[in-house]
């Protein structure tokens, strides 16, 4: 099949399928935000899961959340079921087949569309290329969010400009402007857990930086984040040993999330959710990079000079965009480089504070 792309003038129904996890449901706002500037008049739905529908419940992009509740076992097929019934009657023009995991390609292969459009075989893990009826082009590896873009530009559509327009409720609002009365100071916020262990900084180098926040700074650390055992592990480090009086805001409210990041004067991560929710928020970020390649999961067209890179073997390292792992990575970013990054960051996005004000 010749891959020409594809013109929908008159599209009526879209779909999106991007399950997990909270990074990725950060990247495909912009796609959903450039589609309804597309298709003004379509109807846009999002398979999603729970957790990250948490956060993009209610977007002014997408009329309509479907959401897949996974169960594990026996009981799997029950989810998918319960899927098909949910989608039975509908006909979407297209369907974006956005994430390349086998239970996403099952619900690919199920959900009722004209066009399903995924990636192309290089780039479709679990052979999810056998759900998709098209496929992008083959590309070399690029950022997750221009990979996404790819979906857009098969369709004519133009991603720019780009957009998460995540809003706040007027009830988060109060509840932040409540938060924020109760500190002190400004709030520098500190992610402290991911989805893999490998990509976690050490919970010593943490606490020496919640310190210097405070100490050196002027800010109030606040550590953010969800409910897992190891995040609350390595708070109670931090608490412990780092002599400042931090705020422990972890939890399972991924809304609270959201204004707490979009509060923070600054924000410290590892490479996961929160750190693109903070990029989206247009919150100065800086990411801890060691065992994922910041060129593809780095913070998407700004504040990609807060990065701290542990990544490169030696500094400097000209290394492309890749999905490869270093395991040795995170031991790499050093308390030093993190605190002389947050220095750059305060002081560029001050300069510019000051400008604009």
């Amino acid at each position: 099949m010749a891959e020409t792309g594809l013109r929908f003038p008159e599209a009526r129904e879209i779909g999106i399928l991007m399950l997990s996890a909270l990074g990725d449901a950060v990247h495909v706002l912009p796609v959903a935000n450039a589609l309804r500037r597309a298709y003004p008049a379509a109807r846009i739905t999002w398979i999603v899961q729970p957790v990250p529908h948490r956060l993009v419940a209610g977007h002014p992009a997408v009329d309509e959340f479907v959401v897949f509740h996974r169960r594990r076992g026996a009981a799997a097929w029950r989810s998918y079921a319960e899927l098909r019934e949910r989608l039975r009657g509908r006909r979407f023009d297209v369907l974006l087949a956005l994430q390349v995991y086998l239970k996403a390609g099952l619900i690919a292969a199920m959900a009722p569309a004209a066009v399903k459009l995924g990636f192309d075989r290089a780039r479709a893990r679990d052979l999810n290329w056998l759900f998709t009826t098209h496929r992008i082009p083959p590309r070399p590896v690029r950022h997750v969010q221009d990979q996404y873009f790819e979906f857009l530009e098969y369709l004519g559509v133009d991603p720019a400009p780009v957009e998460w327009n995540i809003p706040l409720s007027d009830a988060e609002r109060a509840a932040q402007a409540e938060f924020v009365a109760g500190l002190d100071r400004p709030a520098a916020a500190i992610v402290v857990g991911t989805s893999k262990p490998q990509k976690n900084w050490a919970p010593e180098r943490y606490a020496r930086v919640a310190a210097a926040l405070e100490r050196d700074f002027g800010l109030r650390p606040v550590i953010v984040g969800g409910p897992s055992a190891a995040e609350a592990a390595i708070a109670r480090t931090i608490e412990r040993t780092s002599g400042a009086r931090v705020v422990n805001a972890l939890g399972d409210d991924v809304r609270k999330l959201v204004w707490l990041l979009d509060a923070a004067r600054i924000v410290v991560s590892p490479d996961t959710g929160p750190l693109h929710l903070a990029r989206a928020l247009d919150t100065p970020v800086v990411g801890l990079y060691g065992y994922t390649n910041p060129k593809r999961y780095g913070p998407y067209r700004r504040f990609t000079e807060f990065v701290v890179d542990g990544y490169a073997r030696e500094p400097g390292e000209d290394y492309p965009p890749s999905m490869e792992h270093r395991a040795d990575g995170m031991a790499r970013v050093t308390v030093d480089a993190v605190l002389a990054k947050v220095e750059l960051a305060l002081r560029t996005t001050e300069a510019k504070r000051g400008a604009a004000g």
